[in-house]
Parts: structure tokens; C-alpha cells; sequence
């Protein structure tokens, strides 16, 4: 088991900043790809960034890229989601989560798929006001 305990978010002005910080404990959090996801209300939950185990892979979503940054910090078991020109449609709830790192499907499509995480944090709500 992984547990994802998840901080940051809150209300922003459009164009600020704001970081987001997912701690993991439980399992070795090491071979674990981490994502981050969104829902908006009544709308589905989205592919919003996904880093590897070793952190040598990012991968964006087309809305989000050039503005966010996922990082993660292998000694602190924990991941972040940088993000910075903020705008209103970027609000919503922010999920991290947990990947299945053993799975068979390629990174790429395996870090951007929802079906293929297995951990999820509680969410953390992201207001950006214009």
C-alpha cells in the first residue's frame, strides 16, 4: 500500500503561483511513476502532468505545459506540481496519484492514462480568480 497525503492550493489571483506537494508513505515510493490530475466540476478528472520513477520523464498535458512543473524529491518521498500563470479554467480539485509501476503499457501512455493508477491523494482544491 501507498499512501498519498497531499498539501499545498488554495486561491490565487490569475497569472500567480502556486505549489502543490504530495508525501508518500507506505511501500517503497522509489519504482513509482507519479501524476498529477484534476476534476472541475462537471467534467471529468484530467491528465495534468506525470514524472517517472527516477525522474528523468515529465510529461504535460497541452493546457498546462510551460506553466506547471512536476518534480519530485526521491529522499523526501514526495512530488510537487509547480504552477505559475495561473488562469481561471485552471481551477478545480488536484488529485496526485500513484502508478502502477510494473504494468506492461509504455511510459508515456501509462502516466497519462487515469485507469492506470492504483494510489490516489485526498485532492486539494485550486481557485484561480479573474
Amino acid at each position: 500500500q501507498v499512501q498519498l497525503t497531499q498539501s499545498g492550493g488554495g486561491l490565487v489571483q490569475t497569472g500567480g503561483s502556486l505549489r502543490l506537494s504530495c508525501a508518500a508513505s507506505g511501500r517503497s515510493f522509489n519504482p513509482y511513476g507519479m501524476g498529477w490530475f484534476r476534476q472541475a466540476p462537471g467534467k471529468e478528472r484530467e491528465f495534468v502532468a506525470g514524472i517517472n520513477g527516477d525522474g528523468t520523464n515529465a510529461y504535460y498535458a497541452d493546457s498546462v505545459a510551460g506553466r506547471f512543473t512536476i518534480s519530485r524529491d526521491v529522499a523526501e518521498n514526495t512530488v510537487y506540481l509547480q504552477m505559475i500563470r495561473l488562469k481561471p479554467e485552471d481551477t478545480a480539485i488536484y488529485y496526485c496519484a500513484a502508478v502502477n509501476p510494473w504494468s506492461s503499457t509504455p511510459e508515456r501512455t501509462r502516466l497519462m492514462d487515469v485507469y492506470e493508477y492504483d494510489y490516489w491523494g485526498q485532492g486539494t482544491q485550486v481557485t484561480v480568480s479573474s
